[in-house]
């Protein structure tokens, strides 16, 4: 079982998270940008630690003050939230090499999941049910119109 984990997101989405940590006793880090130096998510961790900048590009995007925090709080893993950094292979990849889990998908899933078309091949090749869909690089009315008499229309 992980004893920290670094919460590399914000507000409810990281309170959640925060929450579940704790019902499993797993020591809870945040970290903030200082537009959100009060918010709840900060209040509520067993340690924060201020990213600086005020946007989310200078802030909670930013890969290498993230892993700079994770490194100085000792942190086990890192949990990327929903949105900015959890479909980031880069991020999930440099995680990795710094010896943190990172908690959700691998950097090759998140790749090759990342383009809505791979994806479905990828789960139809797994034999995962799909809505069928055209996804050819041929895109004139023409064509468009005998695919969706061949699909069928909803």
């Amino acid at each position: 079982m992980l004893e920290s984990v670094l919460i590399a997101n914000r507000g409810e989405i990281a309170r959640r998270i925060l929450r579940t940590c704790r019902k499993l006793g797993v020591r809870t880090i945040a970290v903030y940008s200082e537009a959100d130096a009060n918010a709840l998510h900060v209040e509520e961790a067993d340690a924060a630690f201020q990213l600086g900048g005020l946007t989310p590009a200078e802030s909670y995007l930013r890969l290498d003050k993230l892993l700079d925090v994770a490194k100085q709080s000792g942190a086990q893993s890192v949990h990327p939230g929903y949105g900015f950094l959890s479909e980031n292979a880069e991020f999930s990849k440099a995680c990795a090499e710094a010896g943190l889990v990172f908690i959700g998908p691998t950097p090759e899933v998140i790749a090759a999941l990342g383009r809505k078309d791979q994806a479905k091949r990828i789960m139809s090749e797994a034999g995962v049910p799909v809505v069928p869909g055209y996804h050819e690089d041929a895109q004139e009315p023409e064509a468009l119109l005998a695919e969706a008499e061949r699909i069928g229309w909803p």
